[in-house]
């Protein structure tokens, strides 16, 4: 990407998780230092980039269950990323084509590429609301413009709350989003964890950490207490890959170190 086309507000020399994910699943919209990062982290746990690509096809297993089966007609994605293949909206909208998606990042480059984003289907709407996590106040009241809080809404938490460090911030940002939904909404969460070859993942923290893009990894455990409260679809907490992945001939896939669990709020 030249510098041409980058807006100023976009900081090409720090590191950002959007965008080094997106260099994980072979993206183009990433800068040097991210791409520096990604292969530092490559470096000392290969595995990523199978936890990167199987954490996207949990995405598009989760919302084609929500939109389908579910019923639910309504997203709000935290922590977006960079537009690749089989958005959210994407997936919604070719099972339900009237379904209404608020995605919400604070990235600069996502904002800039919003339009991809708010590609919605006539029938559907598209938003986009520019937030910190940290913010959940600010995200309802945003979210609000477009979504009916009225009505079920699927919260997608998606490799987001490892940016928060703190434990007890990342479970208050959990709790204040999942209160202010109704009956019958729908929590899909994923997060790095330790459980999976925890030496290497260890190391990929400490990497990440010192190359300014801090990212930190719980226990499943931890992962299964941000469903405290809501009931817990089958297969409950499990590594991304093995969260209803299709049949194939050569049984289920080896774990990755994302865990995740979709829920449905009582």
């Amino acid at each position: 990407m030249t510098d041409e086309r980058t807006p100023a507000s976009i900081d090409t020399t720090t590191p950002h998780s959007a965008r080094v994910w997106n260099y994980w699943l072979g993206g183009k919209d990433n800068y040097q230092a991210d791409r520096e990062v990604g292969e530092q982290v490559r470096r000392v746990y290969p595995g990523i980039v199978d936890v990167a690509r199987h954490s996207r096809a949990f995405l598009g297993r989760a919302v084609r269950h929500l939109a389908g089966e579910a019923g639910i007609t309504q997203f709000l994605d935290l922590g977006t990323g960079l537009p690749t293949v089989d958005n959210t909206h994407e997936v919604a909208q070719r099972v339900n084509p009237a379904c209404k998606i608020v995605y919400v990042d604070n990235d600069p480059l996502v904002l800039v590429h919003a339009r991809a984003l708010l590609s919605s289907t006539p029938e559907g709407v598209c938003d986009y609301v520019d937030a910190d996590v940290r913010d959940p106040a600010y995200i309802l009241r945003e979210a609000a413009r477009t979504l009916d809080f009225t009505r079920p809404i699927a919260l997608m938490m998606l490799g987001i709350l490892g940016n928060v460090w703190d434990d007890a911030e990342a479970t208050a940002i959990r709790d204040h989003l999942v209160a202010a939904l109704p009956p019958g909404s729908h929590l899909a969460l994923e997060d790095g964890t330790n459980a999976v070859d925890p030496e290497a993942a260890a190391e990929a923290e400490k990497t990440r950490a010192e190359a300014g893009d801090p990212y930190k990894l719980r226990t499943p455990q931890q992962i299964a207490a941000y469903f405290d409260g809501l009931r817990l679809l089958e297969p409950g907490v499990v590594s991304v890959s093995r969260w209803r992945p299709e049949e194939t001939l050569w049984g289920l896939p080896d774990e990755v170190t994302a865990f995740c669990g979709v829920a449905v709020k009582p």
